[in-house]
């Protein structure tokens, strides 16, 4: 019997094995090295061009800090449970406005409304690198010191707010 044939069909039967065993795994779920642990610093200007940001903005308060484009197509889809959130809670919003110009992007808020308390303007990804940022639309919960406490990959559902990320910025927010 040969069993130097068979090599390749074992070969193929792993790779099988590990493409049905990615199949399982929600692709939203990312782990992320940053859980826990301060938000980057940054110093980039905001969309106005009238300030320099820095990572001091997300101290004292609980944010929510979205990485978004007006080139990006599922941030449309977002961008009404943001305005939502405006609208709905006193939670602090960060836009961060990836890979885009600032007319692209200023006329993106008014065409959609602006739902972010401020938005740090990143066209050449300085802060998105050290965020680990895959693609947008992209969200962190930040805690009162500054600490990210979770990473959410994809657009945000009126359930994945009700059901993940309303009890998780209503548990910060109760911390003093």
């Amino acid at each position: 019997m040969n069993l130097r044939g068979l090599i390749p069909l074992a070969g193929f039967f792993v790779l099988v094995g590990f493409l049905a065993f990615s199949l399982t795994r929600d692709p939203s779920i990312l782990p992320s090295e940053l859980i826990d642990k301060p938000f980057p610093e940054f110093e980039l200007a905001n969309l106005a061009e009238t300030d320099t940001l820095d990572a001091s903005l997300l101290e004292g308060k609980v944010s929510l800090v979205n990485v978004f484009g007006s080139w990006c197509v599922a941030c449309t889809v977002e961008h009404p449970q943001l305005m939502a959130l405006k609208d709905e809670t006193d939670l602090q919003l960060v836009g961060v406005d990836w890979r885009d110009t600032r007319e692209n992007a200023n006329r993106w808020l008014v065409r959609h409304g602006n739902p972010y308390d401020v938005v740090v303007f990143d066209p050449h990804s300085k802060l998105i690198v050290p965020l680990g940022i895959t693609g947008a639309p992209e969200t962190f919960v930040v805690d009162r010191s500054g600490q990210i406490r979770y990473k959410h990959i994809g657009v945000i559902t009126p359930e994945i707010w009700d059901d993940t990320l309303r009890p998780l910025v209503e548990s910060l927010q109760a911390v003093q």
